[in-house]
C-alpha cells in the first residue's frame, strides 16, 4: 500500500475561515489532539504574524509529539534581499519547528504583476530560501501557490519552479489550487503530465470554491500525489479548504492507502467535534463520516432494513470512524424505529406493550407540535419514562422572571427558582439578558453543588419556530436547544403557546437527558 502523508492546516489556513478563532491555549491543545489522532504534519501558523503565533512555536518546540511534526509557515525571501537577512526566513528558523512550509510563486503573472519582480529573480528566491532552510536542518515543504492556474497559463515556467524546488532539497512539492477553481479531471491530467519519477513527493492543497476540494484531493492521490493538505471540518477562507474528515476515511477505508492515522480512525468523529467546540462553532450535521446525520435513517422502511441488514443501507459501519447510527424519529418512522431504540434495554418486538405505547405517545406528541427528528435526547427521555427507567433531576416549586430596561441601557432579566431535590428545598438566582440564559443560570446556582456535572454542560444553540403564525401572539412555538459537554452533543425540544414554557421544557430535557444517560 502506498504511504500518504497528511498535513493539517486548521491552525493556520483554517483560522482564515469566517468565525474561526482560537486562543493560544486552544491551539496547543488542538495540536496535541491532532498528534494523538495520527496526523503527520501540523501547520501551526505564521510565526511573524503576531506574538501569539510566535508563542505557539516557542511552547510546542519544548513539548513531545508522537506522530506529528510541527511546521511553521512562511514565504520565500523577498525580492532583492539576502536570504539570511530576510525577516520571514529568520522567523521560520526562530520557530524551531522540525518542518517548515514555504510558499512561493509558480504563476508567472503573480511574479510580474503582484510581487513585481523578474521571473529569474523569483527562481532565485525559491532556490536560495529552500537551500538555506535545508542547510539549517529543516524539512522543507514547498507550497507552489496558484500552481494549477500557472501551469495552464505558462506550463514551462510552472514546471521550472517545481523542478527547481525538488533539485534544491524540498521534501514535498505541494501543488496549490489557491483560488479553488480547478476541476477533478484537470487535476488528474496535470499531475499525470508531470515527470513524477524525477521529482520529490508531490503534494496537493485544494480550496473548495467549486465544491471539488475533496474530489480533487482524492483524484490527485490516484494520479500520483503522496501528500495531502487540508483542514478539519473543511474550514478555511472563502468556501473553505479540503475537508480532512472526509479525505482521510476515503483514502484509508475506500482506497486502502497507508495513512499514519488509519489505526486511529475511531478518533475522527471526536476530533471533528472537539475542534468545533474549541472554535465555538456548531458542527455541520450532514458532514460525511463525522456528522450526527451521517448514519441517520428516517423512513420506517429504511429503519426496518437497518435492523435486518445494515450493510444494505450504510456504506460503512459508523463505528469505524467513531460515529454512531441514528434512527430518526418522525411521522415517517414505524415501530421498527422504536424497537431499535429500545433494544439496548431489552428484547422487544412490534407487539410489545412498551413499543405500542411509545409509538402512540410519539404520534400524539408530534400532533401537538413536538418534533424528535432533531431532538433525539427528548425522545430518549420519553423512552426512559415508558420503560420506568427515568429519574427526575428535581421537583419544581416555581420560578420567577422579571425583565426590566433602563433608558439608554440594554434590558436585563432577573430570575429566581425554587425547587426540591432529595427532600430538601433549594433556591437559585440568575441575571442575564434573556430569560432562557437566566433560567439556566438560576438552575445551576441552585443545584451545581449537588450535581457537579452541570458545570460540564454548555448550551451552544437556541432556535425558535412559530408553528401557527396565523394565531399571531397566541401562536404555538417550538424551541430547540443544543447542548454539549465538549465531547458529546445533543438536542432537546419544547412546545407551548408560551415561549418561556417551551424553552423551559427543552432546557430541563437537556439536563435530565444527560443525568439519566451519563450520570445514573
Amino acid at each position: 500500500m502506498k504511504k500518504i502523508s497528511i498535513l493539517d492546516t486548521t491552525l493556520r489556513d483554517g483560522t482564515q475561515g469566517v468565525g474561526v478563532n482560537f486562543t493560544l491555549n486552544d491551539k496547543i491543545e488542538i495540536a496535541h489532539a491532532l498528534d494523538n489522532a495520527g496526523v503527520d504534519y501540523i501547520e501551526g501558523g505564521f510565526p511573524l504574524a503576531s506574538k501569539r503565533e510566535a508563542d505557539f512555536f516557542k511552547i510546542t518546540s519544548s513539548e513531545k509529539f508522537i506522530n506529528a511534526k510541527i511546521a511553521a509557515f512562511g514565504s520565500t525571501r523577498k525580492p532583492g534581499i539576502n536570504v539570511k537577512d530576510d525577516d520571514n526566513i529568520k522567523a521560520l528558523l526562530n520557530a524551531n519547528s522540525p518542518a517548515v512550509v514555504v510558499v512561493g510563486k509558480s504563476w508567472d503573472k503573480h511574479v510580474t504583476d503582484v510581487i513585481q519582480t523578474s521571473l529569474d529573480e523569483n527562481l532565485r528566491m525559491i532556490e536560495e530560501s529552500i537551500k538555506f532552510l535545508v542547510s539549517e536542518g529543516r524539512e522543507v515543504i514547498f507550497d507552489l501557490e496558484h500552481f494549477f492556474d500557472g501551469y495552464k497559463d505558462n506550463k514551462d515556467y510552472a514546471l521550472r519552479t517545481l523542478e527547481l524546488a525538488s533539485d534544491v532539497g524540498a521534501k514535498h512539492l505541494v501543488l496549490c489550487d489557491t483560488n479553488g477553481g480547478t476541476l477533478p479531471l484537470e487535476v488528474k491530467s496535470i499531475i499525470e503530465s508531470l515527470p513524477l519519477s524525477k521529482l520529490a513527493t508531490i503534494g496537493v492543497h485544494f480550496h473548495n470554491d467549486t465544491g471539488c476540494a475533496v474530489a480533487n484531493s482524492i483524484i490527485a492521490v490516484q494520479a500520483g500525489a503522496g501528500h495531502v493538505q487540508g483542514t478539519i471540518n473543511g474550514w478555511g477562507e472563502r468556501c473553505g479548504n479540503a475537508n480532512l474528515c472526509t479525505i482521510i476515511p476515503n483514502l484509508a477505508l475506500k482506497l486502502n492507502y497507508d495513512l499514519t492515522m488509519t489505526p486511529n480512525l475511531k478518533k475522527l468523529t471526536h476530533l471533528s467535534r472537539y475542534i468545533a467546540e474549541k472554535a465555538n462553532i456548531i458542527p455541520e450535521k450532514n458532514q460525511p463520516y463525522v456528522g450526527t446525520a451521517a448514519f441517520g435513517h428516517k423512513a420506517g422502511q429504511h429503519a426496518d432494513v437497518i435492523l435486518k441488514a445494515p450493510h444494505l443501507m450504510e456504506h460503512i459501519e459508523g463505528g469505524k470512524v467513531g460515529n454512531e447510527r441514528q434512527i430518526l424519529l418522525s411521522e415517517l418512522a414505524g415501530k421498527s424505529t422504536i424497537i431499535d431504540k429500545m433494544n439496548k434495554f431489552g428484547s422487544y418486538d412490534k407487539s410489545s406493550d412498551e413499543v405500542i405505547d411509545l409509538f402512540n405517545i410519539l404520534k400524539e406528541k408530534e400532533g401537538e407540535g413536538f418534533e424528535y427528528e432533531s431532538a433525539e435526547a427528548s425522545f430518549e427521555l420519553l423512552m426512559y419514562k415508558a420503560l420506568k427507567k427515568y429519574k427526575p433531576l428535581f421537583e419544581l416549586n416555581n420560578y420567577h422572571l422579571e425583565t426590566y430596561k433602563t433608558w439608554g441601557l440594554e434590558s436585563k432579566t432577573v430570575g429566581r427558582i425554587f425547587l426540591k431535590c432529595g427532600g430538601k428545598e433549594y433556591m437559585g438566582a440568575g441575571v442575564g439578558v434573556g430569560p432562557v440564559g437566566t433560567l439556566d443560570q438560576a438552575i445551576r446556582d441552585a443545584l451545581s453543588t449537588i450535581y457537579p456535572f452541570l458545570d460540564k454542560m454548555t448550551l451552544i444553540d437556541y432556535k425558535v419556530r412559530v408553528l401557527n403564525p396565523e394565531d399571531a401572539t397566541d401562536a404555538k412555538v417550538r424551541v430547540f436547544i443544543s447542548s454539549t459537554d465538549g465531547d458529546k452533543d445533543w438536542e432537546t425540544v419544547g412546545v407551548s403557546e408560551n415561549i418561556i414554557e417551551a424553552s423551559w421544557l427543552a432546557l430541563i430535557d437537556s439536563m435530565e437527558y444527560y443525568y439519566n444517560t451519563y450520570i445514573l
